[in-house]
């Protein structure tokens, strides 16, 4: 079984190739074109993220095997999120690959996590997120988890260190086990 990692154009980047080295599962990636371009500004050559999955798909091929819902996988995480991906996902717009393989996902009743990275949040993003939420979707906002701080220096904690805590908790909601939780460090 195979985890879908997708990414589009917002900022967080870092945090997908970080998720992708951390994954339990081999993973299908596939990024828009706006992802791309982003990560490359954040984080270096998209080649080396793709180094890191064992499959890739483009964006625009919707005759990829995680263009159906017949095709089993683990789930799908969308990491970061745009506000327009979140709002198409919510609408059930499947024009590109990473929409429409989230659609697949949601209709065969599997874990489907959006990382969205936006600040601030619109009335629109709430009711798009709560249209997800409803269809059995997972809204986890880009958000570290500040509490893995504890008793350090704050000037010692590296954004590459919270963006992994992080993606070990995304990672925890399909089932993979945490390195460290709140009850390590309470």
């Amino acid at each position: 079984m195979k985890l879908v990692v997708a990414m589009t154009g917002a900022s967080g980047a870092l945090a997908t190739k970080l998720l992708l080295e951390k994954s339990q599962w081999p993973v299908t990636l596939v990024a828009s074109k706006m992802g791309r371009v982003v990560y490359e500004q954040e984080a270096g050559p998209f080649a080396e993220l793709e180094a890191l999955a064992s499959e890739i798909w483009k964006d625009a091929d919707l005759t990829a095997t995680i263009a159906s819902g017949s095709v089993p996988t683990i789930g799908m995480v969308i990491m970061p999120c745009s506000a327009n991906t979140l709002g198409k996902v919510a609408c059930g717009i499947a024009d590109s690959l990473v929409t429409r393989a989230a659609h697949c996902q949601l209709k065969e009743g599997r874990k489907v996590v959006l990382c969205v990275r936006e600040a601030p949040w619109t009335l629109l993003n709430t009711q798009n997120a709560e249209r997800v939420a409803a269809a059995g979707g997972t809204i986890m906002p880009m958000s570290p988890p500040y509490y893995f701080m504890k008793g350090r220096d704050p000037d010692t904690v590296s954004v590459k260190e919270m963006l992994g805590h992080y993606c070990d908790h995304v990672l925890s909601l399909f089932g993979q086990e945490s390195p460290k939780t709140w009850e390590d460090i309470r």
